[in-house]
């Protein structure tokens, strides 16, 4: 009917610590998200495919943080740990439904990069509004439906032993660890879709960035060359911290105690340190996001100056 999750119980010292840690950077992710999407739609200057994929993957970032921090949070305040069956798999499905959505989306970003700067004459041709609308909801479709087949041969698995799970959230490793069937085919099902949902767009992301590499190298400005860089540097820093993590948590064999432990720590970095990071690496190595961002700064100031007496 239930599991337990284990989380930090071993930590019982830091539990007020890590509360008000993870507390601050789920706060720090969601405003600092929700600034980039704001400034995005009210700058008419950011009104273009970049952009309109960076704020769809703030929405998705805030989502993604939203399915495992607030328990985590209540977990760490909590006497009691547990969650329910349903509750359990309901979490399971939509944290690897959006992980797997924000590895095709950053697949998608760099493949606009490469657009831009393979093919800048024909860029805004190819790229109109109905085509950047139909290429960001292609994430959420293949994310949605590649993560129900290891969900659904995990679900049908038979817990009937054991109930505490040695992690934070619901995931699926852990989970068929507990099942007193052969998870075998469980498991074949969950790397098969790691490898198509996480190793294919991070090659496919090598592979655009090797062909932008090399069209930069042969621009002769120096200008040019630190223009074009620049435009991608902000994505080629998120897609490594995200892909870096997950491929070292799903992709990786695992068997010891060991293993498990850096699992946890990587799951970490991927649910709660990186995507703080993430809107201010948008927002400091993009000079248009900057300038918009100095620009409405100024305007709240001064309608709030205009509102004090």
């Amino acid at each position: 009917m239930e599991f337990v999750l284990l989380g930090f119980s071993h930590f019982h010292k830091f539990q007020n610590f890590l509360f008000w840690a993870v507390l601050l950077a789920y706060i720090t992710c969601v405003l600092g998200n929700i600034t980039i999407l704001l400034l995005v739609r009210s700058e008419s200057s950011l009104h273009t495919p970049m952009y309109f994929f960076i704020s769809t993957f703030t929405v998705l970032e805030i989502m993604f943080v939203s399915v495992t921090v607030p328990k985590l949070l209540a977990l760490l305040i909590q006497t009691t740990k547990t969650i329910s069956f349903i509750g359990c798999f309901t979490q399971l499905y939509m944290f690897n439904a959006l992980g797997e959505t924000e590895c095709f989306l950053l697949s998608l970003m760099v493949f606009d990069r490469y657009l831009a700067i393979n093919n800048p004459l024909r860029y805004s041709t190819i790229m109109n509004t109905r085509f950047c609308h139909e290429l960001a909801f292609m994430p959420w479709i293949l994310g949605l439906v590649i993560s129900l087949f290891p969900i659904i041969k995990t679900f049908l698995l038979d817990f009937c032993g054991p109930n505490e799970i040695d992690h934070f959230f619901c995931d699926l490793a852990p989970l068929q660890n507990l099942a007193c069937s052969d998870p075998f085919l469980s498991n074949i099902v969950t790397i098969v879709a790691a490898c198509f949902s996480i190793v294919l767009p991070f090659f496919a992301i090598v592979g655009f960035y090797s062909h932008i590499i090399y069209t930069v190298l042969k621009i002769k400005s120096k200008e040019g060359k630190m223009k074009a860089f620049s435009t991608c540097s902000s994505h080629l820093i998120v897609a490594s911290l995200f892909f870096g993590s997950a491929i070292i948590v799903y992709v990786k064999p695992k068997g010891s105690h060991y293993d498990k432990f850096l699992a946890l720590t990587y799951t970490v970095m991927y649910t709660v340190v990186t995507p703080p990071l993430n809107p201010f690496i948008y927002t400091l190595r993009n000079r248009e996001v900057r300038n918009s961002l100095r620009k409405l700064t100024r305007q709240l100031f001064k309608e709030f100056s205009l509102l004090v007496p």
